[in-house]
C-alpha cells in the first residue's frame, strides 16, 4: 500500500498558523517552554553538559546563540547541542506517551538557538514549537511500539524530526523543503536505550535538536534528500520498527486536538516510568501512615516494558538511581524528596539503610497494563497487607493548576542559578511569549 506520511506531516508542519492552535494547546506550550528553561538552567553545570560545552567552546565559532545558564554565546548549532544536553541532564523534563519520550527537549534547544540567531518574535517561536512537538509525536505514533521495543530512544530519533519541523517552520520552509528536511533528519536520527543511565542519554536530546536544526538549514539551502523518508523501502520506519501505523501518524491526537495537550510534566527528578511507583510509595507513607521500619516486604507490579528502561536492580551512582524502580520506591517509602535533584546522588545510592529497604522490594513484571501504571503491596511486620495503585500517564485536566505547579518547579530550579529577579522576569516573558518582539532579549535573561 502506497502511503504519503512524510508529505502529510511536512504539509502540516509547514502550514501551521498561530491562529490554528487552540488556547489550551498554547497554554501547555508556554508551560513546556517554562519547564524547559527551568530544567536547562539546572542542568547547565552538570558533568555531561560541561564536557559538551567545553568541546563546543574549544571549537569556537560565531557568537550567535546563548548557552543557557553559562553566560556564553556560540554558533547556533553548538548552542543547540549544549542546551539540549543540559535540558535532559537531570531527566526532569516533560514526556509524551504517544512519543514514548521527551518531545520538548528534542525540539526546543535547536529552535531557540535559531530564534535567537534570527531575532525572531515569540509568536512565531510558539507556533514553530507546536509544529515541532506535533511532528515528533506523529513520527512516534507511526513506529510505536516496535521502535521503542527494538531499543531505540525515541527522544533521539522521532525527536530529530520534531526539531527539523520546528526549525523549518520558523525559517518558513514550504512543504517540499520540509519533506526534504525530514529526509535529512531521518538519516541522522539516532539513539539507543542501552545508553540509559549514562551521559549519552542527555546527549541524545542535544544531538537530536542540533541535527534537526542542521536538517532544516540544509534543506533551505537546497541540499538534496529523499522526500518520502518515513514511507520508502529502507527508510526510517522500514528500518527502525516492526510496526507501521500511517493512520496513527496523520490522524487526530488521542482525545482530539493537539498532541501537546497530552503532555505530562515531571514532578520527580527520575525516569518517568518510575513516577507511578514513587506515587504509590508516597500514598502508603503519607496517606496510610506506613513507617519504613515496619515493612516486612514490598511487591511492586509494573508493565514488563519497564524492565528495559528503569529496572537497574542495584544502582551505584546518582544517575543510576533515576533508572531504578526499587531505589526510587525506597526513596518514597523512606521519605526522601524525589523532587529534589540533589537527592539522586552517590551517597544515597550506597546508603546502607536505603539499600536495606531496597532489598525488601521485589519487582513483578506484568502484561496488559500501561507503561505508566504501578501497583504496590506492602506487607507489614504485624501481618497486615496494604495495596495501592497509581497511573502517572493521565494528563492534567486543570491547565491553570498545572501552570501553578510548573511555576513552582521553575522557581525551584531557576532561582539558585540566575537569582529571583531574573528568574521572575524570564518566567513573565515566557508566559507572554507571543507578545515578545525579540527572542534574543528573552534568551539573554537565561544567560
Amino acid at each position: 500500500m502506497e502511503t504519503h506520511v512524510t508529505r502529510d506531516l511536512a504539509v502540516k508542519a509547514a502550514s501551521l498558523r498561530f491562529e490554528d492552535i487552540d488556547d489550551e494547546a498554547k497554554a501547555v506550550a508556554r508551560q513546556c517552554l517554562l519547564d524547559w528553561f527551568g530544567v536547562t538552567l539546572a542542568g547547565a553545570t552538570e558533568h555531561c553538559t560541561a564536557i559538551v560545552a567545553a568541546d563546543a567552546e574549544d571549537q569556537g565559532g560565531n557568537p550567535q546563540s546563548t548557552l543557557v545558564g553559562r553566560g556564553v554565546k556560540l554558533a547556533s548549532r553548538q548552542a543547540a547541542v549544549v542546551n539540549g544536553t543540559a535540558s535532559h541532564a537531570h531527566d526532569y523534563d516533560d514526556v509524551n506517551i504517544t512519543l514514548s519520550g521527551h518531545a520538548t527537549v528534542a525540539v526546543a534547544g535547536g529552535l531557540l538557538a535559531l530564534a535567537e540567531r534570527m531575532d525572531a518574535n515569540g509568536r512565531d517561536v510558539l507556533t514553530a514549537f507546536v509544529a515541532g512537538y506535533e511532528t515528533a509525536c506523529r513520527v512516534g505514533a507511526l513506529v510505536m511500539p516496535g521502535h521503542y521495543a527494538m531499543g531505540f530512544h525515541s527522544t533521539a530519533t522521532a525527536g530529530t524530526f520534531g526539531a527539523a519541523a520546528a526549525c523549518g517552520r520558523l525559517m518558513g520552509l514550504d512543504a517540499d523543503q520540509m519533506a526534504r528536511a525530514f529526509g535529512i533528519a531521518g538519516t541522522m536520527a539516532a539513539g539507543l536505550k542501552s545508553q540509559f543511565g549514562t551521559d549519552c542519554k542527555p546527549f541524545h536530546a542535544g544531538r537530536a535538536t542540533e541535527s534537526g536544526l542542521l536538517a532544516a538549514t540544509m534543506a533551505q539551502k537546497g541540499f538534496s534528500s529523499r522526500d518520502d523518508i518515513l514511507d520508502c523501502a529502507q527508510g526510517f520506519a522500514d528500518t527502525h520498527s516492526k510496526h507501521f501505523h500511517p493512520e496513527e501518524a496523520v490522524g487526530p491526537a488521542p482525545g482530539g486536538g493537539y498532541h501537546i495537550r497530552n503532555n505530562l510534566f515531571k514532578y520527580h527528578a527520575a525516569c518517568y516510568l518510575t513516577h507511578a511507583a514513587i506515587e504509590c510509595g508516597n500514598k502508603l507513607r503519607i496517606d496510610r501512615g506506613i513507617v519504613h521500619d515496619d515493612i516486612e516486604s514490598v511487591t511492586l507490579r509494573v508493565e514488563k516494558g519497564a524492565d528495559r528502561v528503569c529496572n537497574i536492580p542495584e544502582p551505584k551512582t546518582g544517575l543510576e538511581t533515576k533508572f531504578s524502580l526499587r531505589m526510587t520506591a525506597a526513596f518514597a517509602l523512606a521519605g526522601i524528596d524525589t523532587a529534589g535533584m540533589s537527592n539522586f546522588n552517590e551517597n544515597n545510592a550506597l546508603d546502607s539503610n536505603l539499600n536495606a529497604l531496597r532489598e525488601k522490594i521485589s519487582v513483578d513484571l506484568v502484561d496488559g497494563q500501561t507503561a505508566t501504571w504501578s501497583e504496590m503491596t506492602v506487607r507489614l511486620k504485624d501481618g497486615r497487607s496494604i495495596t495501592v495503585e497509581h497511573d502517572s500517564g493521565i494528563p492534567a485536566r486543570d491547565v491553570d493548576h498545572q501552570a501553578e505547579r510548573i511555576a513552582h518547579k521553575f522557581r525551584m530550579l531557576a532561582e539558585p542559578i540566575i537569582g529571583d529577579n531574573r528568574a521572575g522576569a524570564l518566567r513573565a516573558a515566557i508566559m507572554t511569549i507571543e507578545d515578545q518582539p525579540s527572542m534574543a532579549d528573552l534568551m539573554q535573561l537565561a544567560a
